[in-house]
């Protein structure tokens, strides 16, 4: 065992070369996203007509994660990274051929077939509380947006491609071209078409996403081969991908549940849960999505090579550095949820209403992020171990859960006066709380164990820090109340990390102190 740990040593160490980048990258394209939901808010604020867009967007967005995102993603890097693995280039570069060609197929299909059905299904299925005016315009949205699912089932392949390949720079564009679209049609674009800029924008942005990574396959060397529909590994994809399309239809139903419900209550509360959700996501995608996004290749290499005691230790390494941001990022987001919000939104056709509505279901959703953090890494483990089947499982059970809370927490909020969306974000929290805690204990039984006791005490001394920095951040967040969202939220921020990094580092706590040693020594360095 202990011949191996140079090498284990080393795969941490490219890890975090790894994660580094793509975490400033994730970074610079969620802060974009921030300016493409300010230029949204700005404009059109909690409107029904934004509830609209955010409906529209809803079928689309569902096709292309069923068919050709994370499903296709979690079972083609684990297929394609074990040709790479046996140094069998040209089955590799056969098997991406043969699997876009099947990707263009179904996702074509699917969209000509869903925009002939696009009025019924937003009658009956997605918006029926809407006014027939806000079906019609959701209608003519989705028809455009339809476009994304084929383009970006072929981007998303690419993304494969040069993630398997331990290449992570230009996927990791990828969604800031992405956003750069939306926002230049939301900006440029004629103010006449309401909305309807912002659907326009989405095509763009998602041919942005697939052009820029031409060059980086080229780089590669990939090659493609008009091999059809079958090739070597194209079975090994189906298999694995089947399992996993499932849960990801849990998933998708719980948004389109969440869509059918917010279209019954007051005008704009879809959108109040869309920008409570991405101001949550905001931490979760720099920190969580960017770790996962590094560590599934690892994962699958490790597995593939039959290291499971070094992808045990580095899952757990992995689990104990999310924790460490995910958790403070929880508490800051909670004492400073006003502010935040009326820094970033409250401007414009975005109210003080549209902000009160906001931050009750920021709340509720925020109660949720270190799970969603934790799944997020948990989950892409199983599928390296080519497990689709067990979280998409678990997923299921989520999902019947969450839908069964949505139901019982939207009316009880209702009945006792509060506002009944928040019942549909905490029953997100909930679900995805119970969905860490089972997919946790599962993976520790599968590994034969996964540092239980190291984990249990680096999260102890993690929520004691967080807790502090909690009550200064809270604190400052009352005393600065009168003074501008820029200013309370730059002091309590500024002052809050401080607090943070102190406490953790007075509790001595392994994460800081070896993240201080890589950039001191200018190394890429594991955690301990």
């Amino acid at each position: 065992m202990s011949g191996n740990q140079p090498e284990g040593t080393a795969v941490k160490a490219q890890m975090a070369r790894a994660v580094g980048l793509v975490m400033v990258l994730f970074v610079v394209s969620r802060a974009l996203g921030l300016v493409r939901e300010m230029v949204i808010s700005h404009q059109f604020g909690t409107s029904r007509e934004l509830d609209a867009y955010l409906a529209a967007f809803r079928l689309p967005d569902l096709l292309f994660q069923i068919i050709a995102g994370g499903a296709l993603a979690s079972a083609f890097i684990p297929t394609f990274a074990s040709f790479l693995a046996r140094d069998d280039e040209e089955s590799a570069w056969r098997l991406a051929s043969a699997v876009i060609h099947w990707v263009l197929l179904i996702t074509a299909i699917l969209a000509l077939l869903s925009g002939w059905l696009a009025p019924w299904l937003v009658r009956r299925v997605i918006a029926p509380g809407f006014p027939p005016e806000g079906q019609a315009l959701t209608t003519e949205l989705m028809r455009l947006m339809l476009i994304t699912p084929v383009v970006f089932g072929v981007s998303g392949i690419f993304m494969g491609i040069l993630n398997a390949r331990q290449h992570f720079l230009l996927p990791a564009l990828a969604p800031i071209v992405y956003n750069l679209g939306i926002i230049g049609g939301a900006v440029l674009l004629n103010p006449a078409t309401g909305v309807r800029r912002l659907a326009v924008g989405v095509v763009v942005g998602a041919l942005g996403h697939l052009l820029i990574q031409i060059p980086g396959l080229v780089r590669q060397g990939m090659r493609y081969t008009p091999v059809g529909l079958r090739s070597p590994g194209v079975y090994e994809v189906g298999r694995l991908m089947a399992p996993r399309m499932l849960g990801l239809a849990a998933v998708q139903l719980n948004f389109l549940v969440n869509t059918f419900l917010a279209s019954g209550l007051a005008a704009g509360s879809l959108a109040a849960l869309n920008y409570a959700w991405l101001l949550m996501l905001l931490p979760q995608g720099i920190f969580a999505q960017a770790v996962a996004t590094v560590a599934f290749p690892t994962f699958s290499t490790q597995v593939a090579r039959g290291q499971y005691a070094e992808m045990r230790s580095t899952l757990a390494s992995t689990l104990r550095a999310i924790l460490y941001l995910a958790v403070p990022a929880t508490v800051g987001l909670l004492t400073l949820r006003l502010p935040l919000v009326q820094l970033l939104f409250e401007r414009g056709a975005f109210t003080a209403a549209s902000t009160q509505m906001v931050t009750w279901a920021l709340v509720l959703f925020t109660l949720g992020l270190p799970a969603h953090s934790v799944v997020e890494i948990v989950v892409r483990a199983f599928y390296a171990m080519h497990d689709t089947k067990t979280p998409v499982l678990v997923g299921i059970a989520a999902m019947a859960l969450n839908i069964a809370l949505s139901l019982a927490f939207m009316n009880g909020f209702q009945a006792i006066g509060w506002m009944p969306h928040g019942g549909l974000a905490l029953s997100n929290s909930v679900a995805t709380t119970v969905e860490m805690a089972v997919l946790l204990n599962i993976i520790r039984r599968r590994l034969g164990g996964l540092e239980s006791r190291r984990i249990a005490v680096s999260l102890l001394r993690i929520t004691g820090s967080a807790l502090l920095m909690g009550v200064v951040t809270g604190g400052l967040a009352r005393l600065l109340s009168g003074a501008s969202a820029w200013v309370t939220c730059g002091i309590a921020v500024a002052a809050g990390l401080i607090v943070y990094l102190g406490a953790s580092l007075l509790l001595n706590s392994p994460e800081p102190q070896a993240i201080w040693r890589m950039v001191q020594s200018r190394q890429q360095r594991p955690l301990p």
